[in-house]
């Protein structure tokens, strides 16, 4: 079953208001992704991985990755597009104010940092589900930049650029080696084979009571 933006919204605060906080569906969205990066790989450790954070919930999964990442013993660097203080979410400034106090994490806010390596992996953690109209900078740069890498990339929810619930395309979008989306497939995926490359839906610890009235 496919599901819409507006109803994984509504899923998830539910799940939410029963006591299953953002913040844990976070945790587990993150973790998962890099599990399957994990099984992707031999391994994971002394690769080079470059992590795009936007500003909002998606960039927060990006951010659970890097704190996973590091502990698989790979080189992380995250990239959050924008400053520290514009962070939406209580969640994903919760992750940044973690990965802070972590020295192993090198932590950059331009897209046009001059990086001292070349990247194994890049993490697209840029808009998710949150697209909405023309993409602008620093997001369309991150997005150009990741797209001219030779490395294996993975989306997070969604690759940056595509609607998820038509699969239709923005002014710029990531073309990703894999997506990870969770709890259930949205809609505009399965179109968009091409751009989501491999797909795979993973459970975040939801639970299904929290789909009660809106499936």
């Amino acid at each position: 079953m496919e599901i819409s933006v507006e109803q994984m919204t509504q899923i998830e605060n539910n799940g939410h208001r029963m006591g299953f906080l953002k913040k844990f569906m976070m945790e587990n969205a993150g973790a998962i992704v890099v599990k399957r990066l994990a099984e992707k790989f031999d391994t994971l450790e002394s690769k080079n991985v470059l992590v795009f954070a936007g500003l909002g919930n998606n960039g927060g999964d990006g951010l659970v990755m890097a704190r996973h990442l590091v502990g698989y013993g790979s080189k992380v660097t995250v990239i959050l597009l924008g400053t520290p203080d514009k962070i939406k979410t209580e969640e994903s400034q919760w992750n940044w104010s973690l990965l802070e106090k972590m020295p192993s994490v090198k932590l950059l806010s331009d897209v046009d940092a001059n990086l001292d390596f070349i990247p194994d992996i890049i993490v697209d953690g840029i808009l998710g589900t949150g697209i909405s109209g023309e993409i602008r900078e620093p997001y369309a740069s991150a997005i150009k930049y990741i797209n001219d890498s030779n490395c294996f990339k993975i989306a997070v929810d969604i690759p940056s650029g595509v609607n998820p619930d038509n699969g239709e395309t923005a002014n710029v979008f990531v073309h990703s080696d894999m997506t990870v989306t969770f709890h259930k497939m949205k809609r505009g995926m399965p179109k968009r084979r091409d751009l989501c490359g491999e797909i795979f839906v993973e459970k975040i610890g939801i639970p299904p009571e929290a789909e009660d009235g809106v499936l």
